[in-house]
């Protein structure tokens, strides 16, 4: 039976390593500031919100809220956000997405300061991920992946990876950073031609292709170890992520739960970014 590699010693060893960070800044005259961005008032947006506030007291980090109405219109939206981006108080600029159908994605996704853009929303961002730019911002659930492998020691030099998910907000990030690990990685999906045979031929896998259960037992060779990233419900109206984790802690040397996993880590690496952000602002290295 695999290790449970649960989130919260990761996010905790984050958080303490920021603190000092924070403190140092604050000694300098300077406050990280987080600024949300929320239209409307969706319960999965106001779930991680809280998260994310807790996290960023925890931290010693300044956060704010901006709650924008459902039916907002484009224009006054766009005048909203670029206010944001010109506060100088503002270090980090989260928005929760998706948005509202009446707001158009390809123009707003310009507007976020890419400085300030701790979530990779803005495609510079995105391109910086791809060139190995160090001063872009990961989106945070790969980021998460990467931070977890990290601190429990799972050496990726050399090692055969597959990414189960092509999304970008997940899966192509994800391929990236790992590469910049100097992993081996192949990027599957849904339609991969015998996908448990692809997945059996790597050391590590990671599921984000958000289908329940999915990645089942036959996907994982002995000893692999398995990050879901996936958060679903089950037939049975439980939480769960994208891998069959009772077949697969069987077989995993090294596995992440669902809940407790991935996600745990996520508001930590917003935290990690809203101080990246601050320094890179305010010069500082």
């Amino acid at each position: 039976m695999g290790e449970i590699i649960k989130g919260k010693p990761v996010a905790d060893a984050i958080t303490e390593t920021l603190k000092t960070d924070v403190e140092s800044l604050k000694a300098k005259g300077i406050e990280p500031t987080l600024k949300i961005v929320r239209v409307g008032a969706r319960e999965d947006d106001l779930s991680y919100e809280r998260g994310a506030l807790k996290r960023m007291e925890k931290c010693g980090i300044a956060a704010e809220v901006l709650e924008l109405p459902a039916d907002i219109c484009q224009t006054d939206f766009v005048k909203a956000l670029k206010a944001v981006n010109d506060d100088a108080s503002v270090h980090g600029i989260l928005l929760f997405r998706p948005l509202p159908k009446q707001l158009d994605m390809e123009e707003i996704k310009f507007i976020v300061d890419p400085v300030k853009d701790i979530d990779c929303m803005n495609p510079l961002n995105a391109e910086k991920i791809f060139e190995g730019d160090k001063t872009g911002y990961p989106p945070c659930t790969p980021q998460a992946c990467v931070e977890i492998l990290d601190y429990y020691g799972v050496d990726l030099k050399g090692k055969n990876v597959a990414v189960v998910g092509r999304s970008m907000v997940v899966g192509k990030p994800l391929a990236m950073l790992l590469l910049g690990k100097n992993a081996t990685v192949t990027i599957c999906h849904s339609r991969t031609s015998d996908l448990p045979a692809v997945c059996r031929q790597n050391d590590v896998v990671v599921a984000a292709v958000g289908r329940a259960e999915m990645v089942k037992g036959n996907f994982i060779k002995d000893g692999a170890v398995v990050i879901d990233v996936g958060i679903n419900v089950n037939s049975e109206g439980k939480l769960c992520g994208d891998v069959a984790f009772n077949e697969c802690v069987e077989k995993a040397s090294m596995i992440t739960p669902v809940p407790a996993g991935v996600g745990s880590v996520t508001t930590s690496v917003l935290a990690k970014h809203v101080v990246k952000a601050c320094k890179q602002i305010n010069g500082i290295a």
